[in-house]
C-alpha cells in the first residue's frame, strides 16, 4: 500500500452517509408502532449524515417456513427486502413487547437472513407498558450476538407509550427521548462507519 494515499481515502469514507436499515416490528392489527416510527423518522430526517430505508414488517409477508430454496413468491419478497439489509451500514429494530420478548416477525425476518448482518451494529428502540420493551430488546440482543452482529449499549426506550404521545404522534414531552435518540444515532453512526471501512478493507471471518 502506498502509504501517502491513505489519509486522502479515510476522510471521503468518514463523509459518506451511514446507510441505515429502519425495521418497524411489530405487524399487529391495530398496531401503535406507526406512531413511534414516525417520531423516530423525523428525527433522523434532521440528520443529515444519515441516509434512511425502512422496513416495515406489515408490509412484508414472509412465511414462517423457512426454505434453502423459497418458491417464486416467496423469492419476490425477499428481493424486496434482502438488498436494504445487504446494503445498510447498520440497522434501527423498532419493537413492541409481547409477552415479555420481541414479536414473531422479527425473529422471521432475521431467522430468512444471515451474511446481511454479520459485521453490521444494531440499535434499539422500543415501547411497551412499564418496562418500555426493554426485555424485548435484551432478548434480541442475544439473537444478533449469534448473527455477528454488533448491538450498541443505549437505547430509546418508551414507557406506557400510548399516553406519551398526543393526537398529532407528537411526544408531549419531548426533550428526555430526543436526547436518547441523538446519544443512540451517534453510538451507531461511530459503529457504523468503523465497521465499514474494516470490512471494506479486509473479509469479516464469520
Amino acid at each position: 500500500m502506498d502509504l501517502t494515499t491513505a489519509p486522502l481515502m479515510e476522510p471521503a469514507a468518514q463523509a459518506a452517509p451511514l446507510r441505515l436499515a429502519v425495521i418497524l416490528g411489530s405487524d399487529r392489527e391495530g398496531r401503535f408502532g406507526p406512531v413511534v416510527g414516525q417520531w423516530l423518522l423525523a428525527r433522523l430526517r434532521e440528520r443529515d449524515d444519515v441516509e434512511v430505508e425502512v422496513i416495515d414488517l406489515a408490509e412484508t409477508a414472509l412465511p414462517t417456513s423457512l426454505s434453502y430454496e423459497p418458491a417464486p413468491p416467496v423469492k419476490a419478497v425477499l428481493d424486496t427486502v434482502t438488498p436494504k439489509l445487504a446494503r445498510a451500514d447498520a440497522f434501527l429494530v423498532l419493537t413492541p413487547e409481547y409477552n415479555h420478548s420481541f414479536p414473531a416477525s422479527i425473529k422471521n425476518l432475521i431467522d430468512w437472513h444471515y451474511v446481511q448482518w454479520q459485521a453490521k451494529p444494531v440499535g434499539f428502540a422500543s415501547y411497551g407498558g412499564m418496562s418500555g420493551g426493554l426485555r424485548a430488546v435484551e432478548h434480541l440482543r442475544q439473537v444478533f450476538a449469534e448473527l455477528h452482529a454488533v448491538t450498541v449499549r443505549d437505547t430509546v426506550s418508551f414507557h406506557h407509550a400510548h399516553g406519551l404521545f398526543d393526537a398529532d404522534g407528537e411526544l408531549r414531552e419531548p426533550a428526555e427521548a430526543e436526547a436518547a435518540v441523538k446519544k443512540l444515532l451517534d453510538q451507531l453512526g461511530w459503529w457504523g462507519r468503523t465497521l465499514r471501512e474494516a470490512r471494506a478493507s479486509r473479509p469479516y471471518a464469520a
